[in-house]
């Protein structure tokens, strides 16, 4: 359990950072901490330490709160009244070695599973989910943008490697929900991967598509957006076929958000 936070107004126990805390509560209650416990729990068979979903949460948020290396996680570490008990750099580190593509397939399923919770809880509040504007008019359903992006990297970390632009990182290949702004999937990929492999751009979207509640997904228009990298033809995949809602935009449609 996290500790309680008494929020008051006199400049008593002023604490940094305190807004990430919230993130923190948000995770614990939609459920994506504990969903994070199950799917990790094989990396702890000892069950002592450390929970291994509390360890994927705090990276989140420490990730959410700027940081850029495990070692960040010290930001939280440092405030325990705010955050409680942190896990250690070589701690964090090691859950992050041991997690192989089936624990991450686990992941992307406790976090559609929160997702559906918050969205549920969001629509009993009265919230739906609000509509996306492009070239002057309002686009129906859902509308996911997919694109990718350099980042940069001064060494040689794994799978970092020269970029077309000539600098040196990641291209990594990323999908958001353009009506509430949330990521929804990404593929890290080195430095030199192409901005038009058509096998990323499949994943990224069916694992996109995965994470979007059913009750969003079956029965409501969802339009993928993407520049010229992506073609202007819809992506043929087997999961692809399950949802039969998406559609492609052409790229001149969809480089700048403009309607031709």
């Amino acid at each position: 359990m996290r500790p309680k936070v008494h929020v008051s107004a006199d400049g008593s126990g002023v604490v940094g950072h305190a807004g990430a805390r919230l993130l923190a509560d948000l995770a614990d209650a939609t459920g994506l901490t504990a969903a994070y416990s199950t799917a990790l729990r094989p990396l702890r068979p000892r069950g002592t330490g450390h929970d291994p979903g509390r360890i994927a949460t705090d990276l989140a948020v420490m990730l959410a709160d700027g940081g850029e290396a495990i070692a960040d996680l010290a930001v939280l570490r440092d405030q325990g009244e705010v955050f409680g008990a942190v896990a250690s750099t070589p701690t964090a580190w090691r859950l992050l070695a041991d997690t192989d593509e089936r624990t991450l397939t686990a992941l992307r399923s406790a976090r559609a599973q929160a997702r559906e919770i918050a969205w549920r809880q969001a629509a009993e509040q009265g919230e739906d989910i609000p509509a996306v504007r492009a070239a002057g008019r309002m686009l129906p359903g859902l509308v996911l943008d997919l694109d990718a992006t350099l980042v940069a990297c001064h060494s040689e970390k794994d799978q970092a490697a020269p970029t077309y632009k000539g600098s040196f990182g990641f291209h990594p290949l990323l999908c958001f929900l353009a009506n509430t702004g949330e990521g929804l999937s990404g593929r890290l990929r080195p430095g030199n991967a192409g901005a038009n492999t058509a096998s990323d751009h499949i994943t990224v979207l069916d694992q996109a598509l995965a994470q979007i509640p059913d009750v969003h997904r079956h029965g409501t228009d969802i339009l993928v957006r993407t520049d010229s990298a992506g073609s202007a033809r819809r992506p043929s995949s087997p999961t692809s076929e399950t949802y039969g809602n998406e559609k492609s935009v052409p790229p001149s449609q969809s480089d700048t958000g403009q309607w031709s």
